[in-house]
C-alpha cells in the first residue's frame, strides 16, 4: 500500500545568474513498512526529493499524494501540521537546540501539536529507547555526537510520525555511533515504521529493502533487495493525512513560548540589559514627567485654595494720561460704603472682607522685623481660609472699638519669638503696642514673597491708628456658586462705575479679578506643561523601542537554524510570529516594570531634595506601562514577520 507518491517532480533554484535542476521528472513510490535508501553524490538531488517529499519545500511542478490524497499546493500551516502529525525527520548536523536539554530538545514537537496527551513521560520513554534514559538533563554540549544524534531521532519520534526521513544520519558520526544510530533505524522499520534514508554510504543503505540511485536530478537506478510486508494505515494516520485541521492554541503554548522568552533573555544578559534600558529609561521619564505636572497642578490648586474658594477681588488700579500712569488708586479710591452696597445690591454675594495694606516695623524686647501689615475685618478668616492655627481671630466689637490685636505669621512669630508662645504678648508695630492674639496658618512661599511674612489687625485699627489711611486698597467678596462668578464680577463692575461716575477712559481704574478664572489658566498652564513633559518623555521610549528592534533583528539572523528546526517540527509562521512578538513584549515588560520603579525612587528624590510636589497616580503607571507593552508589539512586529517569513530549508541551511 502506497504510503508516498511523488510524480513528475521538478525543482529548480537559482543561483545569481544561473540555474540548477536539482529535480528533473521524478517519480518515486513509497510503501508502508518500507526501508528505502536514496543515494548519489553531492548534487544529485537526493536531498531535495527528501525536503519535497517531506513538504519542507515544494516542487516547481509535479504531484505529491500522501495516503492516496492529492497534497500538491498545500499552504505552509498544512504542511506544517503534516510534519508535525505524520513526517518526523533526523538531519545530518542534529539541530538540536543548544541552550535546551534532550528532553526539552525532545518535548519540541509536542510544542506545536493539538494533540490533548502531552505528558512527560512520552519523551522520557523515546529517550530511555535511544539508552539516553540517564542523560536527559544535558544539554547538547555535555553529549556525543552519537548521543546528540539519538537525542534527534527522540525528538523526530515524539509525536509518532508514520514516516521518517534521514537525511545522512551518520554522516557527522564514528563508525560505532553510525552503527548504533543504525540499529535504531532498524529496529523503527522492523516495528513497523516506513524510513526514507538519504545517504551515500554503500554500507549505510545496504539496511535498506530498496535502494534509488540519483545523478543531475533524475532516478538513475532503482534495486529492490527484499519485499515489504503489506500492511494497513492505522486510522489515526488517515485522519491526520484526509482531514487537515488549522492549528487549536492552547494556553500551554502561550506559557511555553513566555517561558523560552525569559529563557533567550536570561542566556543573553548583557544584550538584553542593553534593549530593556531604553525602554526602562523612556517609562521612567513619562512617569516622572508626569508626575511632575499633576504635582505642579496639585499645588497651584492648594496654594489657590488657601487663598478662598469662589472669590472676586476688587483692587484700585492707575489710569494713563498721555501714557503715562498717575498713582494706583489716585482716581479710585473704594470706601466701606462701596463695600456695603455690593453687598446689598449685587446678587448672589455672600460676605465681603475690605482691606488695606502697609508696612510696619515689628518689634518684641530686643528682636525688630520689618514685615506687612494687613488690615481687615473678622470675615476674611473663613474667607481666605486663614482661621488661626492657635489662639483666635479678632471679633467685629474689637475692629469698631479699634482694639489693638494682632495676629501673626509663622515667619513673623519665628522671627521675633522663636520657640517661645506667642499668644498673649506685646508687640510694638510701628511704635504702638499691639497683643498677639493668634498665630495664622502657614502659607508656605511663593515665587515673589514670603506669604508668611504679614501680620493681621483690625480694619479699623490699621486705617485710624497704624496706617493712616481713609480709603480701602482692595475688597474681596465671596460669591455663592461658580456658576454666579461671572454676573457677579460683571454687576460689581457696573456699580462702580456707576457710584464713582467714571467714564470710559477711566475704566482702567480699578481692577476686578475672578481667581476662578487665575486658577483654571494655570491649571491649564501646568496641564499643557506636562503633556509636553510627557510626549518629549516618550520619545525616549520610542528610541528605546528602536533599539528592540535592532536586537530582535540581530536575534532573528542569530537564530536562523533554530528558526528553521521549529518549522521543520511543526512551528507555523504564527508560532515563530508568537514566539518573537512574546519575547520583545517580555523584554519591554520587564524594562517597563523596572523603569516604574526608579520613576518611584526618582519622584521620591526630586521631592524630598528639590521639596518639589511629585504625584504619581495609577493612570500614569498605566498609561507608562501600556505605551511600553505597545512598544514592544509594535517594534518586535518587523523581526517577529521576517523570522515567521523564513524557508525552512534556507535556515537549516544558514550558516
Amino acid at each position: 500500500m502506497t504510503v508516498l507518491e511523488g510524480e513528475n517532480l521538478c525543482k529548480t533554484y537559482r543561483l545569481g545568474g544561473a540555474e540548477i535542476k536539482a529535480l528533473q521528472g521524478v517519480t518515486l513510490r513509497v510503501e508502508q513498512g518500507e526501508f528505502v535508501a536514496v543515494m548519489g553524490p553531492s548534487g544529485s538531488g537526493k536531498s531535495t526529493l527528501m525536503h519535497v517529499l517531506g513538504f519542507l519545500d515544494s516542487p516547481d511542478s509535479g504531484t505529491i499524494r500522501l495516503l492516496g490524497k492529492e497534497m500538491t499546493g498545500l499552504g505552509e500551516e498544512e504542511r506544517a501540521y503534516l510534519r508535525n502529525r505524520i513526517i518526523g525527520f533526523v538531519f545530518q548536523q542534529f539541530n538540536l537546540m543548544a541552550r535546551s536539554t534532550a528532553i526539552e530538545n525532545v518535548l519540541l514537537p509536542l510544542l506545536y501539536s493539538d494533540d490533548p496527551v502531552r505528558r512527560l513521560r512520552r519523551p522520557v520513554g523515546f529517550l530511555k529507547r535511544v539508552g539516553l534514559g540517564d542523560r536527559m538533563r544535558h544539554k547538547p554540549s555535555e553529549l556525543s555526537g552519537g548521543q546528540q544524534q539519538r537525542v534527534a531521532i527522540a525528538r523526530a519520534l515524539v509525536n509518532h510520525p508514520f514516516v521518517l526521513f534521514a537525511d545522512e544520519p551518520t554522516g557527522n558520526l564514528d563508525s560505532r555511533s553510525g552503527r548504533e544510530v543504525m540499529d535504531i533505524l532498524q529496529e523503527l522499520h522492523q516495528g513497523g515504521m516506513t524510513v526514507i534514508l538519504v545517504t551515500h554510504d554503500e554500507h549505510v543503505a545496504a539496511a535498506a529493502q530498496r535502494i534509488i540511485r540519483m545523478q543531475d536530478g533524475q532516478i538513475v537506478l532503482e534495486e529492490r533487495r527484499s519485499k515489504t510486508a503489506p500492511g494497513s494505515f492505522p486510522q489515526e494516520v488517515r485522519f491526520a493525512a484526509e482531514r487537515l485541521r488549522r492549528k487549536k492554541y492552547s494556553f500551554r503554548e502561550f506559557r511555553e513560548h513566555f517561558f523560552q522568552a525569559f529563557r533567550m533573555i536570561a542566556s543573553n544578559k548583557l544584550r538584553s540589559c542593553l534593549s530593556m534600558l531604553g525602554v526602562l529609561i523612556g517609562v521612567a521619564c513619562v512617569i516622572t514627567m508626569l508626575a511632575l505636572g499633576r504635582g505642579a497642578r496639585e499645588s497651584i490648586t492648594e496654594q489657590l485654595s488657601r487663598m478662598g474658594s469662589n472669590l472676586i477681588g476688587i483692587r484700585s488700579g492707575s489710569v494713563k494720561v498721555h501714557g503715562v500712569s498717575s498713582e494706583a488708586g489716585a482716581t479710585t479710591r473704594f470706601t466701606l460704603d462701596d463695600v456695603a452696597a455690593i453687598c446689598e445690591t449685587v446678587p448672589g454675594i455672600v460676605r465681603a472682607a475690605p482691606q488695606v495694606q502697609g508696612g510696619a516695623q515689628a518689634v518684641y524686647g530686643n528682636k525688630n522685623w520689618s514685615t506687612r501689615v494687613i488690615g481687615t475685618t473678622p470675615e476674611y478668616a473663613p474667607m481666605k481660609n486663614q482661621e488661626p492655627a492657635m489662639g483666635r481671630f479678632f471679633t467685629e466689637d474689637e475692629n469698631r472699638a479699634r482694639r489693638r490685636v494682632v495676629l501673626l505669621g509663622e515667619t513673623v512669630a519665628r522671627e521675633l519669638f522663636g520657640e517661645e508662645n506667642a499668644i498673649g504678648k506685646t508687640i510694638k508695630l510701628n511704635r504702638i503696642y499691639f497683643q498677639v492674639i493668634g498665630l495664622l496658618p502657614s502659607l508656605g512661599g511663593s515665587t515673589w514673597h514670603d506669604q508668611d511674612d504679614v501680620v493681621v489687625v483690625p480694619l479699623m485699627t490699621a486705617m485710624s491708628r497704624l496706617l493712616g489711611k481713609d480709603y480701602l486698597d482692595q475688597m474681596d467678596v465671596e460669591v455663592a456658586t461658580v456658576g454666579q462668578m461671572k454676573d457677579a464680577e460683571e454687576s460689581i463692575r457696573n456699580l462702580i462705575i456707576r457710584r464713582h461716575r467714571l467714564t470710559p477712559e477711566r475704566y482702567d481704574s480699578f481692577n476686578v479679578r475672578n481667581y476662578t478664572e487665575i486658577q483654571e489658566a494655570l491649571s491649564s498652564t501646568t496641564k499643557t506643561f506636562s503633556v509636553l513633559l510627557g510626549a518629549v518623555a516618550a520619545i525616549s521610549l520610542v528610541v528605546g523601542g528602536i533599539g528592540i528592534m535592532n536586537i530582535m533583528l540581530v536575534s532573528v539572523k542569530e537564530r536562523t537554524r533554530e528558526i528553521g528546526l521549529r518549522k521543520a517540527v511543526g512551528a507555523t509562521p504564527f508560532d515563530i510570529l508568537l514566539q518573537f512578538l512574546v519575547e520583545a513584549v517580555v523584554i519591554t515588560f520587564l524594562g517597563g516594570m523596572a523603569g516604574i520603579i526608579l520613576a518611584v525612587v526618582i519622584s521620591a528624590g526630586i521631592a524630598y531634595f528639590a521639596q518639589w510636589k511629585m504625584v504619581i497616580d495609577l493612570v500614569s503607571l498605566l498609561v507608562a506601562f501600556i505605551f511600553s507593552a505597545a512598544v514592544g508589539v509594535v517594534f518586535g512586529l518587523a523581526p517577529a514577520r521576517q523570522a515567521a517569513e523564513l524557508d525552512p530549508i534556507e535556515a537549516l541551511r544558514y550558516e
